[in-house]
Order: C-alpha cells, then sequence, then structure tokens
C-alpha cells in the first residue's frame, strides 16, 4: 500500500464557551508576586462543541453537536455514533480515502 499515509486521519473536537470565557487552566503567570488574580465565571455555562477530521485529502467537518430542535447539547456514546453514522460515514464516502 504505497500511499498508506494519505489514508491517515486525525480527529478531535473543540468546547466552545458562549459567554466568551476562555478555560486558561494551562496558563502560567511567572512573577516575584503574587498576581491575586481571580476569575467569576457562571457554573453552567452554555457550550458548543465542535468536531471535524483532517487528512491528507482535507478538512472533513465540521460538525456541531445539536439537537433536533438546533439547541447545543452534551457530546455521550449515543450523539457521537449517531454523527459518526449520519454525517462521517457519508462524508468519508464523498472522498477518495
Amino acid at each position: 500500500m504505497v500511499d498508506f499515509h494519505k489514508r491517515i486521519l486525525f480527529s478531535d473536537e473543540a468546547h466552545f464557551w458562549l459567554n466568551g470565557y476562555v478555560n486558561k487552566q494551562n496558563c502560567r503567570i511567572w512573577s516575584a508576586a503574587n498576581p491575586q488574580v481571580y476569575v467569576e465565571t457562571p457554573l453552567h455555562p452554555e457550550t458548543l462543541t465542535v468536531w471535524c477530521a483532517l487528512w491528507a485529502g482535507g478538512i472533513i467537518g465540521p460538525y456541531f453537536f445539536k439537537n433536533d430542535e438546533g439547541h447545543n447539547v452534551t457530546v455521550n456514546g449515543n450523539r457521537h455514533r449517531a454523527m459518526i453514522t449520519n454525517f462521517f460515514i457519508p462524508e468519508l464516502n464523498n472522498h477518495d480515502v
């Protein structure tokens, strides 16, 4: 299989907070003095989850996880399986992978 590297797919999902909050969990502040920084955030802000895949032929997606009414939803096993069955596999069949 000479073109094996062209058949490798990388996929991931990202979560975006719709209130503008940015997760700074990996942010580090280097200073000689304690900056005394406090950031208040809502306990359960609305988020949007987006999925896409990258391969040698381009990008497949994006796919936005929403319910039938168009509201943002949490990703679980059933929704992920539905995305693969109803979106990813048909999109994959449209490409020469």
